[in-house]
């Protein structure tokens, strides 16, 4: 299926993630020479007045109430899927169906049975020639494919050990209100999905090793919140009420992970990390070496060479800014720093190169369900006092 020349994108959802995906599909046509130039045609929201206030904040032509409706059009090429996750596999399925290439926020879904419905719908897609991606977007973070590539040449040689971590604190307050992403219905799960899913993708994602089986604990610090008085994109910020409601997902996770090969890692989610924001961190060790990286200083990486001379060993901070570093050919001089949304834009990048060249792009649906094994196998472990169970 070939991709027209202006690719007319719908958007369905606007919150949090809406703008980060606007700013994706805004600005990567922008700076990137793209094979196609993708149109932000048409935002979906369930309030009118909403969405229109996102359409005219964000820059999208249109509006519209019915995501269905958004589906059917003939005009629209390209479906982003940024609702809560209980909507993901209805939609993605749906878009896959009528011959919509798909990006869909991560988690894929809420439950496996889901995630496996929308694997295969989009295998069989493919087939066709119509994409899916999943949009686990710190893995175009420069630093982090840098580190990948690394691993990948053999810079820190076998891997021995491997650590992860997403510390965040915004629900230390218990009157945060009781938003979706505190609801297990809405959201499948806690830290363990909304944040652990980053720190499993992109552990498998740098080492090129899969989670076999794991061992873990989660559990609800906070079990009692307000019920919101008006509706909340499930980042804090809005008015508690006076009633309580239960939050029925976990505060934090903590599970060791077996890779294949037998390669171990422990892993660390968590949003009661009083004074870490947004803390996501990896070390790989390895025989040659190791490499470490921390989202809050994302423009570097820091690399340690075990085969120098023992007097000159200790890490060493890169500053992935050269023009030779993933993505950063497009932008700015070296040195000056990229952010947080810069990776919203090089998923848009190469989401747009791979359906031009009718190619799958990655992460595809199949690696989301991967993902979402581990998520359920920490769930069954910590239900059984932490035994070890297959992802």
């Amino acid at each position: 299926m070939s991709l027209p020349q202006s690719p007319r994108v719908a958007m369905i959802g606007y919150g949090f993630m809406g703008a980060a995906h606007s700013q994706g599909w805004r600005v990567a046509p922008r700076f990137f020479d793209l094979p196609a130039k993708p149109q932000m045609q048409l935002i979906v929201g369930r309030s009118s007045t909403g969405v229109a206030d996102a359409a005219e904040r964000w820059g999208w032509a249109e509006t519209s109430t019915d995501w269905r409706e958004a589906i059917a059009r003939d005009d629209i090429d390209i479906i982003d899927i940024v609702t809560p996750g209980d909507s993901h596999a209805e939609i993605a399925i749906a878009a896959l169906e009528a011959g919509k290439h798909v990006l869909c926020e991560k988690p894929l879904a809420n439950t496996v049975e889901e995630a496996e419905a929308m694997a295969a719908a989009a295998e069989k897609a493919a087939a066709k020639g119509v994409y899916a991606m999943l949009g686990h977007t710190y893995r175009r973070v420069p630093a982090v494919t840098f580190a990948r590539d690394l691993i990948a040449a053999g810079k820190i040689g076998d891997i021995h050990q491997i650590r992860a971590s997403y510390l965040q604190d915004w629900l230390i307050d218990p009157e945060v209100p009781l938003a979706w992403r505190l609801q297990k219905e809405h959201a499948g799960s806690g830290a363990l999905g909304d944040i652990g899913a980053h720190i499993i993708d992109l552990t498998q994602f740098v080492t090129g090793l899969l989670i076999e089986s794991v061992s873990g604990t989660i559990d609800t610090i906070i079990k009692q919140r307000p019920i919101p008085a008006e509706n909340t994109s499930g980042l804090g910020g809005n008015k508690a009420g006076s009633e309580f409601g239960e939050v029925t997902v976990d505060d934090i996770a903590l599970f060791t992970a077996r890779f294949e090969g037998g390669k171990l890692g422990t892993f660390e989610a968590t949003r009661f990390s009083t004074g870490r924001k947004n803390a996501l961190r990896f070390e790989i060790s390895g025989s040659k070496g190791a490499l470490s990286f921390d989202l809050e200083d994302l423009n570097s990486l820091e690399f340690y060479d075990a085969t120098a001379p023992a007097e000159e060993q200790g890490f060493t901070k890169i500053l992935v800014t050269e023009p030779g570093h993933p993505y950063i050919s497009a932008w700015w001089p070296a040195g000056h720093m990229l952010g947080y949304e810069h990776a919203f834009s090089h998923q848009v990048k190469d989401l747009i190169e791979a359906i031009a060249a009718d190619v799958q792009p990655t992460p595809t649906f199949a690696d989301g369900l991967k993902v979402q094994k581990v998520l359920a196998a920490v769930e069954a472990s910590s239900a059984h006092g932490s035994a070890w169970t297959q992802a």
